[in-house]
């Protein structure tokens, strides 16, 4: 098992399911996340059979490292469902848990994650609008927007004055970044700093994007990485910034 001065500011290299699995329960005042989105299970996906013009090339093409992204749906979404189970677990009665995910047409049919999401206390809906999108069907208008599923403990408020901001939040993707699908730092420092959460944890850190908010807020983070590669990425990411206050950055 974890203690959390073990873990603080720190990668853990590891399986997100089975590395959760070892921290004791109501230890993180909030979770912020975005798993990866299974876009290879995809109907008529030009991402997936390659026609995708300028996208034909994108990293996304070969899944992740360490992971594909083509799991069959089913199977997709009850690892999913563990994985929020686990978050919600670990965060205190007072915390929440911020899933960023993507709705999508498969067959014809809006598949908006409530076979992930059902169960769980979903007290708000937030919209991240992007700049741009990927749509390779003419059944439907191009996407712009993902969702942020704001899974809330009973205890669970608001920063002061953080109850003023609307729910469509718009922040353009980041673009200098070789993860195949990064966060924008600013769109995580909004949630961290709508909330008085201390600790973060991100258990599908990616290339850290999570940490580093968490940094710039004068927060605390724990990440779970399964990638090596993108565990590495994140650390040099936070070596030319300044540390969080209260410790130091390490690769666990």
């Amino acid at each position: 098992m974890y203690t959390i001065d073990e873990v603080r500011n720190t990668f853990i290299c590891g399986d997100s399911l089975q590395e959760m699995r070892k921290f004791p329960d109501g230890c993180f005042d909030l979770v912020v996340t975005s798993p990866p989105y299974n876009l290879k299970n995809s109907t008529g996906n030009g991402m997936k059979n390659g026609t995708g013009g300028k996208w034909s090339k994108a990293a996304l093409l070969e899944g992740y490292s360490t992971y594909d992204d083509d799991m069959p749906y089913d199977e997709y979404c009850a690892w999913q469902r563990e994985c929020l189970a686990e978050m919600m677990r670990l965060t205190r009665d007072d915390g929440a848990v911020f899933y960023n995910h993507k709705w999508r047409v498969q067959n014809g049919l809006i598949q908006d994650r409530r076979e992930i999401v059902g169960s769980f206390p979903v007290r708000q809906i937030i919209i991240w609008k992007r700049k741009g999108g990927i749509n390779f069907n003419p059944g439907y208008f191009l996407p712009t927007y993902e969702v942020i599923y704001m899974i809330a403990k009973p205890g669970f408020r608001l920063a002061d004055k953080a109850n003023r901001y609307g729910d469509v939040w718009e922040f353009p993707q980041e673009m200098r970044n070789n993860h195949p699908a990064p966060f924008p730092v600013a769109l995580i420092e909004r949630i961290i700093s709508s909330t008085s959460a201390q600790i973060i944890l991100d258990p599908f850190m990616g290339s850290g994007t999570t940490a580093v908010a968490a940094r710039n807020l004068g927060r605390d983070f724990v990440g779970i990485e399964i990638s090596a590669e993108y565990c590495e990425m994140s650390s040099e990411r936070l070596k030319g910034g300044h540390e969080s206050q209260s410790g130091q950055l390490s690769l666990f």
